[in-house]
């Protein structure tokens, strides 16, 4: 056998398609003559659990767990709420269901998305209007501003005060979305990395249920994805009534409310 037997020919490797993208269920093949966009992602994963106001069937391929700002400003001791003299310790309660419920996604194949506030240090894409938000009145700690005692400024990117809470373990495979507003949508690039990913399905988790989830939940609704809150999952240092007017408007508006266990032990019978 010659030794270049087992070399492909030239006109084999002209024919080779290489694939382009990020995300598994939706990339281009192409190469010096051609490009194949036909190429569809795995064949769907289905997953049914109890939901309200209707039972939900999700693809697992096509699905992520968004969780929302379970970070140490608002959910640990020293932290920015708890500088403020607000009782933090509501928001440390998605802590036990999402240290249960992630290894159980995670091991299905379903990403992990944590998007935290984590402004940039110069605050130039912060309006008056936001800044506003949160020092009301002109004066005290607000955005970007030292927290006494241990120095942490206030939401910023890559401090103390931005890191998801010690107790709740990120993964390397895991994405991380830096949010400004209210809303993780706004001024991210969460949306295009939903869609390059092909995710048409959003789990949500993490504070405030009232703020931050409800208005990511509202806008990724906006955008065309099927929203499903996990209600055990969300919590929030607003009165009860803020909570039960959210739970109402998702049911009604938005999309789905579940629980963490719904969904596990859809999970667990599914690998039965």
């Amino acid at each position: 056998m010659s030794k270049n037997a087992s070399l492909p020919s030239k006109k084999a490797a002209s024919e080779q398609l290489f694939e382009l993208g990020s995300g598994s269920n939706y990339k281009w093949r192409v190469n010096a003559a051609h490009v194949d966009m036909s190429a569809q992602g795995p064949a769907p994963l289905p997953l049914s659990f109890h939901a309200e106001p209707q039972t939900v069937t999700i693809d697992l391929r096509r699905s992520a767990l968004i969780i929302i700002d379970m970070q140490n400003d608002f959910c640990a001791e020293r932290g920015w709420v708890d500088h403020l003299g607000v009782d933090y310790t509501p928001d440390r309660a998605p802590i036990g269901p999402l240290q249960r419920l992630m290894p159980e996604l995670r091991a299905a194949g379903v990403p992990v998305i944590w998007v935290n506030w984590g402004n940039r240090p110069d605050l130039k894409n912060m309006p008056p209007n936001q800044l506003h938000l949160y020092k009301p009145h002109g004066v005290g700690i607000g955005l970007g501003e030292a927290l006494p005692g241990h120095g942490a400024k206030v939401l910023e990117k890559d401090s103390w005060a931005a890191a998801v809470v010690d107790e709740l373990e990120k993964h390397p495979d895991d994405i991380c979305v830096d949010k400004y507003r209210i809303s993780g949508f706004w001024d991210t690039p969460l949306d295009s990395i939903l869609r390059n990913m092909g995710i048409r399905s959003l789990l949500f988790a993490g504070v405030n249920t009232d703020q931050c989830v409800m208005c990511s939940l509202q806008d990724a609704n906006f955008l065309g994805y099927g929203c499903v809150m996990l209600e055990d999952c969300c919590a929030t240092t607003s009165p009860d009534f803020c909570t039960e007017a959210t739970v109402w408007n998702v049911k009604k508006c938005f999309g789905f409310v579940t629980n963490s266990e719904h969904v596990s032990n859809a999970l667990r019978t599914r690998k039965e």
